[in-house]
């Protein structure tokens, strides 16, 4: 995986986090335990910082960036779909961003809180915690249910088992190998 220093800001990965080949991981970035970071996915933090907290999944595609000065907080155990786009964004714990959603400048999404896919979070926008918001831009159409609570800590517990399988399993090859 590319690990870039900028203007002496550098990445620090947990030992327990994984990150695919060709994820893009560009200065002041942290990235906790059991986190994963999918394919193609960039997290820039050359203007300010990121944080990824522990069991957290940024899937594929996914891009991350920070206005100067900023910390854009991913909190534990939080879900980033595929090709979804933060910026200056705070996501709190166990919460969902679906799949291409965007969460813009200084927004917040709050814990459990699910953000349907190609979702709109605007500027500034605060989502509480518990509920389900989609649309562009979002408005709120429940709160969270148990049934959801328990469908995403299945998934969230299989990405931190994830992050441990590839450590042990994934294998580059090539073509000759393939037979």
């Amino acid at each position: 995986m590319p690990l870039y220093e900028f203007e002496g800001k550098h990445p620090t990965i947990d030992p327990t986090a994984w990150i695919a080949d060709s994820a893009d991981i560009i200065g002041d970035v942290r990235i906790g335990p059991q986190s994963y970071v999918g394919w193609n996915a960039v997290l820039r933090g050359d203007h300010g910082s990121i944080l990824i907290e522990a069991g957290s999944a940024v899937e594929e595609g996914v891009i991350v960036h920070i206005s100067p000065g900023f910390v854009s907080r991913i909190g534990p155990k939080v879900t980033i779909g595929h090709g979804a786009m933060l910026h200056n964004a705070t996501v709190e714990a166990f919460a969902v961003i679906g799949i291409r959603a965007t969460v813009s400048n200084f927004a917040t999404v709050g814990e459990w809180s699910i953000i349907g896919e190609m979702g709109l979070v605007c500027e500034g926008q605060i989502i509480p915690p518990a509920v389900i918001a989609i649309g562009q831009p979002v408005k709120i159409i429940g709160q969270i249910q148990p049934r959801h609570k328990d469908r995403w800590l299945v998934a969230k517990k299989r990405y931190q088992e994830l992050t441990q399988r590839n450590k042990k399993s994934l294998k580059r090859i090539h073509l000759d190998e393939t037979g």
